[in-house]
């Protein structure tokens, strides 16, 4: 059980995706029938912001701001203030995320596009860093 509660926060990102799809599903469960695609991408795409983005982003705040000497353990770094920006970042990403499951294309777009580049910069530093990278 210790094993699996471990996994399931380490991979957190993972996990509320699937949260995101089950919540998702019982959207879908009870909405009119029949289900057409623009309801499913709906309901698809606001968990998703919800989940994934929202709470993803919250909890990778809390993480590097409560929590900061054990998650730079965890990630292998020394504890340091960078850790601080990387968790208010990731709040604003949160709330932008809870902000935009209930708005317009734009503000989803918003959303996702600027914690898509965050974490694209992140896994291409880190995979330069450790030295598997040019």
């Amino acid at each position: 059980m210790n094993s699996l509660i471990g996994f399931v926060l380490a991979n957190y990102t993972l996990t509320f995706l699937i949260v995101g799809l089950v919540f998702s599903f019982v959207a879908l469960a009870g909405a009119p029938k029949p289900l057409t695609a623009p309801v499913i991408v709906e309901a698809l795409f606001k968990w998703f912001l919800v989940f994934s983005i929202g709470v993803s982003f919250l909890y990778n705040a809390v993480m590097h701001t409560v929590f900061a000497e054990m998650a730079a353990r965890f990630i292998g770094w020394a504890d340091s203030p960078f850790q601080y920006e990387v968790g208010y970042a990731s709040l604003g990403f949160a709330a932008v995320g809870f902000l935009a499951a209930w708005r317009g294309f734009d503000m989803r777009l918003a959303a996702i596009l600027g914690p898509a580049l965050f974490s694209v910069g992140r896994g291409r530093w880190a995979y330069l860093s450790d030295g598997r990278g040019p």
